[in-house]
């Protein structure tokens, strides 16, 4: 811990606080409040405790610092020009402008030194519960009695937004049943919110709902130095719990007129109220980003600290390695998610003769990607049964026991999304997430933060349609997939048998910059038999041509995804016997698809043809694309029902007859 007086900690703190206003004001847009409030907090935090290196800002074991209520984003900027980072003052001055690298909301890869991007409320604590996670596990697996490289904290400073969205009490339930006792949390408590008091719509008792987590609860003067050191300190000595540092604070805290008011949280101070704000906490009146020279000797003796203490780490890691080559590889393995030279050897093969539901085959597929990647964790929420994502033979992950695989999020779907990105962003693990494919719904904030910040998480999505049958409408999706293949980035996988499951584990596994999304059947599907059909490794480019009748030119095209497949291989062969060129093309992967060559695409799609029918589960939005102004749908128009999914396949008109009888229409 360095050695920092009170005095020179309310220097730093109220230099923190011009440089937040004086940011907010250049840009005529932001959010000075919340910064303001936690700069004490935040200067004891970075001057006397936070592990970190800002010359090697990607150092494994650094503490993990997530700015949840990222509105506030000005506190963070500050903190990393000062403390040395690639952030020059012109860039605090730039705040909110085209191409900056203090874009209005914290952003990671943009911006050297930010861990995760934040401002959608509760997304941040979700994160920071997995970074913890993510910490306790690789902990489990490679620390020892006498080395111990994996040793840090995650820190989160969130606000009363942050606490009143679900995600954050959903993430920290399970962070209190687990035991996370590296995790540390700052409540900026100062009970405003954009409206005007907390009290409009919020009466919680925060401190008692937090000891009913299992939580370590402190209570403290956010703008008292010596109690927020003693906070930090205790909550890093707890062994068992994770932290929630309640910090009574000021919104805008110095200001002379907007101190405490909600007029401080979302809106410039005013030239005016900024003057006699700097004059109230001793900053020069006339002088806007101003950094004095004795909070610059700070952080550059407290750089000069942290380098010394990576310096050291990096010393002793490599000497660990090279008296422990096994163990390095294995290092290796995890911090590169490294993939074995031919993944697509741990795909089990499947009997042509024995159908099965694709989560069925998806989770024999899980097995033999384990067994060939260390790095591969993963769970559902409370669905693992049905999901079929339980990885064998291996623990699961529960209170004081990390070295397990196997994740037990409980019913909690948001969380497990947003803590899949935490422990993505960590670095060491690759992780899978599970649920029923209707419930992408209660994920779909996470999902799409994860296609922002290019995250390789991996969604197992099953019972992918109406063919959940009884369960009825509320557990068909409709919409859902439609609405993920809108969002960029993200790759949607909807394999059409078992063997293409596979390869949709391998296409999974191989991208790396961004999520992917498999859609799964709860029922079964014939094993096409890749002897008589090309096989199932074509799934990479998206969609190739799985069948056609005759030569040439097709007459008619059929392009179909997951269990439409085998109906359209099907209703194409009846219509073959009428002499009708027909071609089928499984096409699991939009995304995938428009990755490849065009010419490629054209041999798949062939535009000689205009008569086209696309056949899916799912409403037909999208569709339009492939199949121009004169093909025909057979899709949903509807919600599902509860009945038995042969008799919803009559109902909606997913059979080979009707299918036939749709192209027909067509020639």
């Amino acid at each position: 811990m360095a050695k920092v007086s009170n005095e020179e900690l309310a220097r730093t703190a109220n230099v923190i606080r011009g440089l937040a206003m004086d940011a907010v004001q250049n840009a005529n847009s932001g959010h000075p409040g919340m910064p303001m409030g936690m700069a004490d907090v935040a200067a004891v935090l970075w001057l006397k405790h936070l592990k970190h290196c800002p010359a090697q800002p990607e150092w494994a074991d650094r503490d993990r610092f997530v700015l949840s209520a990222g509105h506030g984003s000005t506190l963070l900027y500050s903190l990393l020009h000062l403390s040395g980072y690639p952030l020059p003052i012109e860039e605090v001055m730039n705040f909110r402008q085209m191409d900056s690298l203090t874009p209005g909301h914290p952003e990671r890869g943009h911006t050297v030194g930010v861990e995760t991007t934040t401002g959608p409320l509760g997304q941040g604590c979700g994160n920071a519960v997995g970074m913890a996670l993510a910490e306790q596990m690789l902990a489990a697996r490679f620390n020892s009695e006498d080395y111990t490289p994996v040793d840090h904290h995650t820190y989160c400073i969130c606000g009363d937004g942050d606490l009143m969205e679900g995600l954050s009490h959903e993430s920290f339930s399970l962070a209190g049943h687990l035991g996370l006792s590296k995790l540390v949390v700052f409540f900026d408590s100062n009970a405003i919110t954009i409206e005007g008091s907390t009290e409009l719509a919020c009466s919680d008792d925060v401190k008692r709902r937090f000891q009913g987590y299992n939580w370590n609860v402190i209570d403290i003067d956010a703008h008292d130095y010596d109690q927020i050191d003693r906070a930090i300190r205790k909550a890093q000595r707890e062994k068992a719990r994770p932290s929630l540092v309640i910090c009574r604070s000021k919104i805008g805290a110095g200001s002379p007129n907007k101190q405490g008011k909600a007029s401080a949280h979302g809106e410039p101070l005013g030239v005016d109220e900024i003057t006699a704000t700097k004059r109230n906490i001793g900053l020069p009146e006339d002088q806007a980003f101003f950094v004095p020279q004795e909070v610059k000797d700070l952080f550059e003796a407290r750089l000069r600290s942290l380098k010394r203490q990576a310096n050291k780490w990096t010393r002793l890691f490599k000497q660990h390695a090279q008296a422990n080559p096994e163990w390095a590889d294995q290092w290796d393995a995890f911090f590169t998610d490294r993939l074995p030279e031919n993944l697509a050897d741990a795909v089990p093969a499947f009997d042509v003769d024995t159908p099965m539901a694709t989560r069925a085959a998806s989770g024999k597929v899980i097995q033999g990607m384990a067994a060939a990647m260390p790095q591969l964790v993963g769970g559902s929420a409370d669905l693992a049964p049905s999901t079929k994502t339980l990885i064998d033979n291996v623990a699961s992950v529960q209170p004081g026991e990390f070295a397990g695989r196997n994740l037990h999020f409980g019913i909690r779907e948001h969380a497990m999304a947003a803590m899949m990105n935490g422990m993505v962003l960590h670095g060491g693990l690759r992780v899978f997430g599970a649920t029923f494919f209707v419930f992408v719904d209660y994920c779909r904030p996470s999902v799409r933060l994860a296609a922002i910040m290019h995250l390789p998480v991996i969604y197992v999505f099953t019972h992918d349609s109406f063919y959940v049958g009884e369960d009825g409408p509320t557990h068909e999706p409709v919409e859902q997939l439609a609405s993920l293949r809108c969002m960029p980035n993200v790759v949607v996988i909807r394999p059409a048998d078992p063997t293409e499951t596979g390869a949709a584990w391998v296409a999974a596994l191989k991208r790396k910059d961004g999520p992917t999304a498999m859609l799964l059947t709860r029922q079964n599907l014939p094993v096409l038999d890749r002897n008589l059909y090309p096989p199932a490794h074509e799934l990479e480019k998206g969609a190739y041509t799985l069948y056609q009748s005759g030569q040439g030119t097709p007459d008619l095209m059929m392009l179909a995804s997951g269990s439409e497949v085998s109906l359209a291989l099907e209703a194409a062969k009846t219509l073959a016997e009428d002499d009708v060129n027909v071609r089928v093309v499984s096409m699991p992967s939009w995304e995938l698809f428009e990755a490849q060559p065009q010419a490629y695409r054209d041999s798949v799609i062939s535009p000689d043809c205009s008569k086209r029918l696309a056949i899916e589960a799912a409403s037909g939005f999208g569709w339009d694309r492939y199949i121009g102004a004169e093909g025909r749908l057979v899709t949903m128009t509807g919600y599902g029902k509860s009945a038995p999914y042969k008799v919803l396949e009559k109902e909606f008109g997913f059979t080979p007859e009707a299918v036939v009888a749709r192209a027909q229409e067509l020639l």
